[in-house]
Parts: structure tokens; sequence; C-alpha cells
């Protein structure tokens, strides 16, 4: 039997609280971004996630990703109902804390992941669409992939693919899946002629400042422990996020003049691009790493402007773009000194671990749009997923709720 550390366990709960309250954090920094109409409705996406698939989770989500593996492709139904998952540790997952505090930890990942892509279709989804595609998406893309990178027996854990707090997991597959999205749902009326400026920069920069604070949670809480690889994971957190802010910065000014959101924008690319490389890279690392990220996503957001996408709050440059740099940098720069559990990556002679990411990347971006397109396109030819002209005119808080924002 395993014994328990008191200190690990807080850790974990104290990362579980951090990780938590990064979706309202996200609902901030989108609600921020969004015409003062729509700020109720946006909020309430990222909100009503936290109550959705926490139920989700302890059914059935959690056992799909974490459950002895079928194959290497999904989880048997051994912890459906959170069954045998309790104070005793699972050794296989984290063995010096309790087992219902790693699944309570992991599911604040899979609520904040579906959340994300609420930013790609803000301002004209229907809420009843967008919860069933929640549960499904939950279900049929989230969990999976979970457990393919890190359920033991998992397909991409077996390859020895390194995902230390989720750059596959979380941002690839909701960042592709954003993109597939709103190739799907229609433009907002006006896009592209009329004006659809921010309405509350002010939320966005709360919003992203919650959001770098809890991500200490999401990358320091991923080792699991309050040991070495905890401080490194954060210290490489913050390195990257501020490499990537400062980037941004100056890519703006260049173009213009020093954009606040952009700035905070940026230090949000870089919390993406150093997910899957915190526990395994240097502070050296992770400030290249944090630094390509801006231009990565920052030229990724032109480039969906000029195609004319209405993906409104730009996920798939966000978090796609910046999750799958992130992937491969991390079979770049990872290094068994950091991390003896991770491996060389290419820049220390070890070039099949970067084969390895790329791998990986191409097998999830595929997974996660090919499965959300078809998601997205039955529930579109059935209920619909845009509200009506008049609705979207009106504003969805007032047409989905029923209730203003600001009197």
């Amino acid at each position: 039997m395993n014994e328990i550390s008191a200190g690990d366990t807080a850790w974990v709960l104290v990362a579980t609280a951090l990780v938590m309250m990064m979706t309202p954090a996200l609902a901030f920094f989108y609600g921020g971004m969004v015409r003062r109409k729509n700020v109720l409705s946006t909020l309430n996406l990222s909100f009503i996630i936290i109550a959705l698939v926490s139920l989700q989770w302890v059914l059935l989500g959690y056992t799909l990703a974490f459950g002895p593996s079928l194959g290497g492709l999904i989880g048997s139904l051994r912890f459906g109902g959170f069954a045998g998952v309790g104070s005793e540790p699972n050794a296989d997952y984290a063995a010096t804390i309790p087992h219902l505090a790693f699944a309570a930890y992991q599911m604040m990942f899979a609520v904040i992941t579906p959340a994300l892509i609420t930013g790609s279709f803000v301002e004209r989804v229907r809420f009843k669409a967008f919860l069933l595609f929640a549960l499904l998406w939950a279900t049929l893309v989230y969990d999976p992939v979970a457990h393919w990178v890190w359920g033991v027996g998992g397909v991409l854990r077996q390859l020895g693919v390194l995902d230390f707090a989720g750059g596959a997991v979380v941002h690839i597959t909701a960042g592709f899946s954003a993109l597939a999205f709103a190739l799907v749902i229609r433009s907002r009326r006006g896009y592209g002629a009329a004006p659809m400026e921010p309405h509350n920069i002010p939320y966005s920069v709360l919003g992203a400042g919650l959001l770098w604070m809890g991500w200490f949670g999401f990358n320091g809480g991923s080792a699991l422990g309050a040991n070495g690889l905890a401080v490194t994971a954060l210290v490489n957190t913050n390195t990257a996020a501020a490499a990537a802010g400062v980037a941004w910065m100056l890519l703006s000014w260049r173009d213009n003049k020093p954009s606040v959101l952009g700035i905070v924008t940026g230090a949000v690319v870089g919390l993406v691009a150093i997910t899957p490389a915190a526990g395994f890279v240097t502070p050296l690392a992770a400030l290249v790493i944090g630094a390509v990220a801006a231009p990565i996503s920052y030229y990724a957001i032109k480039f969906r402007q000029r195609r004319g996408l209405d993906e409104s709050l730009d996920v798939w440059a966000c978090h796609g773009m910046g999750g799958a740099w992130g992937a491969l940098a991390t079979g770049l720069f990872a290094a068994r000194s950091v991390n003896p559990a991770g491996a060389d990556g290419l820049f220390y002679g070890h070039p099949v671990q970067f084969l390895i990411q790329l791998v990986a990347t191409v097998i999830v971006i595929a997974f996660a749009f090919t499965l959300t397109y078809g998601i997205a396109t039955a529930l579109n030819r059935t209920i619909g997923l845009s509200v009506s002209d008049t609705e979207e005119q009106v504003g969805l808080d007032i047409s989905e709720h029923g209730e203003r924002a600001y009197a």
C-alpha cells in the first residue's frame, strides 16, 4: 500500500482550485472581447461548462480517460460514477495522493478544455445546441485523447509522447476543434463590414491575469507532488508567458501601437505553448518557446482574418497553433537532466523524440478536427447551431437568457 504524502496532497488540492479558477477567468477574458449585448451569454458558456462537465466526468468521463485501457484507445467503465475512486492512491497515476484527488484535479482540465472552444462561436450560438455539443465533445473527443496521451496503456503514451500538462490533450484539441466548429457555423451578421469592437478590455486583462495565476496550478500541479519538478514547471510557465507577452508587444508596436489586448493575448499564448513542455525543459528553453509562440499565433490571426473566417476570438490561432508549437518544441528542448522520467529531445541528441511529438500532434489534430466537424455538422442539420438574425441583432443576453448585463 502506498503512503499518502500530506504535502503532495495539499499542493494538488491547491492546484485543483487554481485550475478550476481558470474557467471563470477564461469567461472574463472572452467576455471582455465581445459586444456588450452578448457578455452574459459569453460568460455563461464557460460557467455552465463547470457544472455540466463536472457531472459528465464523475459519471463517465474519468473512467473513459483513466480507466483500465481497452486496446489503448479508451478506458473501461471500471471507474464509472467514481466507483473505486477513493482515499487510497492509484499508483498508476499518483502514488502519494488519494486517487480521488487525482480524479478531481484532472476534472478541472476536462472542464476548461471545451470552455476554450466557446471563443470560436460566441455572439451567435444557440445555447441548447451548445449544451449538446459540449457533452458530445467531452465524451467523444476529450476523453479518448486524454486516454491516448495520459492513460496507462494509451496508444500515444506507449509511443513515448511527452505532454506534461495538456499541450495536445487540452490546447490542440480545443484549438483545432474551434476551427472546425467555425467552419460549420455561419458568420456573425455584418462580420467584416460592421464594427465588432471589444466592449470591455479591462475584463480581458483581468481574465488574462487570473489565467496566468491559475496556470501555476495547471502546469505546476501536473508534477502531482510538492517537489522540485513542480517548481521547475512553475518557473518555466512564468518565463514563457513573460517572453511571449513582450514579443507580442513588439510585434503590435511595429505594426501600429503596443496593444494592451495584444500583450495579454501574447502572455496567454506563451502559457499555452509551454504547457506540454513545462516539466521537461530548462527555463532558457521556456523563454525561447514563449518568444517563438507569439509570432506563430500573431501571424496565424492575420492569416485567419485574410481568409475572412469568423472564428470570433482566435482560439485556433492561440490555442491550436500555440499548442502545436509547444508539442513540437517539447521534442526539441526536452532534457532528461530536467526530468529523468521524460526523454532527451532533438537538441539533446535524440531526434526520434521530435518525430514522436510530430506524429502525435498530427494524429490529435486530425482526430479532433474531424470529429468536431462531424458533431457540429450533425447538430447544425438537426437542431441548428445559430440563433436567428433577429435574436442576434437583439443580443444573446436578452434573446437566450432574458437578462441584461448592464442596467
